[in-house]
């Protein structure tokens, strides 16, 4: 942004000005935009160039800026012109930013009120020829590509070896039918965390430490360190990306009392382990485990792996005093309860440590749990609180009832809604 009013500062002291034909609009992202414009002295050229702050966020992208002059838009629609619009946004529908403009491109903001000036797209920088020659043999692949080995079956044929693509356990032991409310009953509280938790911080896409549990099982199947490549990259073995859940080096979890990174107390020994190794161990022992968080809980992308890993842990429900609205869903498609503490409470004012274990009172009948409903969580320290149980839906109902939304589509697939 300072960039393209750098660019009007020259304009204007060149004596350009804006063609007449153009409509110029400016909808920055966020007021602190418009203040370092100002405090900058900067924003006057971008008036002087017509481009005034019209509003903020989803403006000119979406068409809300205003009309076009109308002897501009009589010629256009009279001759049948080809209108463009050129903008700094993300969208490049045609007639989003007006139902005029058939071309949209998206570019800069230097370059937006570079292209103002030049009042056209129509350049030698911009060539059908150059489209054509990308694009043309797209479909054909590349040579690598087409001459990989293809086994030819009605079904995947998975393979055991490959440390990408794995068979995932989400229909082991799968019945026919629903097998209804899960109890939450003695869990031991797997993380303790305070607010904003990214679905980074659950699930993080990025590059695979070399000391983490996910390295660790790539060295024992063969795989070189330097060709460790990316969680995100590995997303398709579920063995990775599990050892990859609550993997981020710059994770806090109040159990560690200060210390920062992807560890946890396993509460009945007070050993300090990495966080997939413990929940294995409460897996082992057959001991249900639930998070504790603060305001925001699963904020970020809405990353899949973060409701994924989670349940292949065996986590069986999150506490939080909000949720990120996306994430909530994802975790009850996975089968994990989310719950809300009530207004004013957190793990904080209730005294709550974490090393505490919970018993969720949901009623073991589908039928007589309603979308929002309050629970009583009860503690093995005497200590109780209510909390809203966030299924916010019937639809949502029906996933927790059936295990999960994989389990819900699988069954009505094969069988008679239920």
């Amino acid at each position: 942004m300072l960039g393209a009013a750098v660019v009007a500062k020259k304009a204007c002291e060149l004596g350009l000005e804006v063609k007449p034909w153009i409509k110029t609009s400016l909808a920055p992202g966020s007021g602190v935009v418009t203040r370092y414009l100002q405090k900058s002295g900067l924003q006057k050229y971008l008036n002087q160039l017509g481009f005034h702050i019209v509003g903020y966020g989803c403006t000119t992208c979406i068409g809300n800026s205003g009309d076009i002059d109308e002897s501009v838009a009589s010629a256009i629609s009279e001759n049948d012109m080809v209108a463009a619009a050129v903008l700094s946004g993300n969208r490049n529908f045609e007639g989003r930013v007006h139902p005029l403009t058939r071309a949209n491109y998206l570019a800069s903001p230097p370059l937006v009120v570079a292209y103002s000036l030049a009042g056209t797209v129509v350049q030698s920088s911009v060539l059908p020829d150059m489209f054509k020659a990308t694009y043309q043999a797209i479909t054909k692949g590349n040579p690598m590509w087409n001459e990989l080995s293809v086994p030819s079956s009605n079904l995947y044929a998975w393979d055991s070896t490959s440390t990408y693509i794995h068979k995932p356990p989400y229909f082991k032991d799968m019945t026919m039918s629903p097998p209804g409310p899960h109890g939450v009953k003695d869990a031991y509280c797997l993380l303790n965390f305070g607010d904003s938790i990214t679905t980074d911080h659950v699930s993080p896409a990025g590059s695979i430490h070399k000391d983490s549990p996910a390295a660790k099982f790539l060295l024992e199947h063969g795989v070189d360190r330097r060709d460790f490549n990316s969680y995100g990259s590995r997303r398709g073995n579920d063995e990775v990306m599990a050892r990859g859940t609550f993997a981020n080096i710059r994770l806090v979890n109040k159990l560690l009392e200060g210390e920062v990174g992807p560890k946890t107390i396993h509460i009945p020994t007070g050993e300090k382990l990495s966080v997939y190794d413990a929940a294995m161990r409460y897996n082992t022992a057959g001991q249900d485990t639930i998070i504790l968080a603060g305001a925001e809980y699963g904020s970020g992308s809405s990353r899949d792996w973060a409701a994924k890993g989670p349940m292949m842990l065996g986590i069986k429900a999150v506490i939080a005093k909000s949720f990120e609205q996306i994430h909530r869903s994802n975790l009850v498609g996975m089968g994990i309860i989310p719950l809300c503490f009530k207004p004013g409470d957190d793990a904080d004012t209730l005294g709550l440590t974490g090393h505490e274990r919970y018993t969720i009172n949901l009623p073991n009948s589908i039928s007589e749990i309603r979308p929002g409903q309050d629970v009583t969580v009860a503690t093995d320290t005497s200590k109780s609180f209510s909390c809203t149980v966030r299924f916010d839906t019937e639809v949502e109902l029906a996933y927790f009832n059936h295990g999960g939304i994989l389990q819900y589509v699988i069954r009505n697939l094969i069988g008679p809604k239920q």
